[in-house]
């Protein structure tokens, strides 16, 4: 008990997390190239990962205090740090056990500003890892998402559809353009490169695929494909093949925000997690969020 009492008397921050693998896939879903930097805040609401290309595309993992079943935060402000995205992933990797709820702890600093990670499922054997980390890269643009109107424009979409409406749409180089219309009330992907190509989901018709819809004006953006493509290109498996919807909404000056849930509960006991309609508790999920900005484009519909 000494021990652990002297952890947190030199740490910012000890927690531990009983599901391994449910962090592993939200850390994944904003991994769309294999040397990535992230950065790490740290607060006592939780835990906050930030990624960026190129000031164009921004994606943020949120992991609340409450998906931890140990969070003690003891810093004062929020602490930031940087590390390798992917190396953090693939260090997470070996401590997970397929078809089992592997425990960690997590410590930060250790003695030399590390990130410790060590097992916490036997005080017989114990994986202890060390992640050396690095003053944090400025984030070189502020998404600063704001409404487009008094109402919002958005839609959520299954997201099984919309990862393989952005998969068929794809040209090398090329852009994507969306298309939100009232009436009828309908969404639009346009791509074009050697050919047009264009998939239609028209809410009134489609609500098992197209499962909200909200615009008063007809709005039109162009993205860039590879950009727009990283917001679905790692989404886990299992949240394709749960289904869950995926919410798109377009801010001002045509920032587009796309949403995602990850679920962090235990396998076994996931169930316990799930309400009538479906849906689990907010406490046991993982919020994703990108930002990618527009194309310049003169010819794009709006206000």
């Amino acid at each position: 008990m000494s021990s652990s009492a002297t952890e947190t008397d030199t740490s910012d921050l000890v927690c531990q997390l009983d599901n391994v693998q449910g962090i592993v896939d939200a850390l994944s879903t904003v991994r769309w190239k294999r040397h990535q930097d992230a950065v790490v805040e740290l607060s006592e609401h939780g835990i906050v990962l930030i990624v960026e290309e190129t000031g164009c595309l921004q994606a943020k993992v949120y992991l609340q205090k409450e998906l931890f079943i140990r969070y003690e935060y003891t810093a004062q402000g929020r602490p930031r740090f940087g590390l390798s995205l992917g190396l953090f992933v693939d260090c997470l990797n070996t401590f997970s056990v397929p078809g089992h709820s592997s425990s960690i702890e997590i410590q930060y600093p250790g003695p030399d500003m590390q990130l410790l990670i060590k097992s916490a499922d036997s005080l017989d054997d114990c994986i202890y890892a060390e992640i050396r980390t690095r003053i944090p890269e400025t984030i070189s643009w502020d998404y600063n998402f704001e409404p487009a109107g008094s109402t919002p424009l958005s839609f959520t979409v299954k997201s099984a559809v919309l990862k393989e409406a952005i998969d068929d749409l794809e040209w090398p180089g090329s852009s994507i353009q969306i298309i939100l219309k009232p009436v009828p009330p309908s969404v639009t992907f346009r791509g074009e490169g050697h050919g047009d190509l264009q998939i239609d989901l028209m809410y009134y018709a489609n609500t098992d695929l197209l499962i909200a819809f909200h615009c008063d004006h007809e709005v039109s953006y162009r993205y860039k494909y590879k950009f727009l493509r990283a917001t679905t290109s790692n989404v886990p498996s299992n949240v394709i093949k749960d289904n869950r919807g995926s919410k798109l909404t377009i801010g001002r000056g045509g920032m587009l925000k796309v949403q995602h849930l990850v679920s962090v509960a235990r396998p076994s006991t996931s169930h316990q997690h799930i309400d009538s309609a479906g849906y689990q508790q907010p406490s046991r999920i993982a919020y994703i969020e990108f930002f990618v900005k527009p194309e310049e484009d003169e010819d794009t519909v709006n206000d």
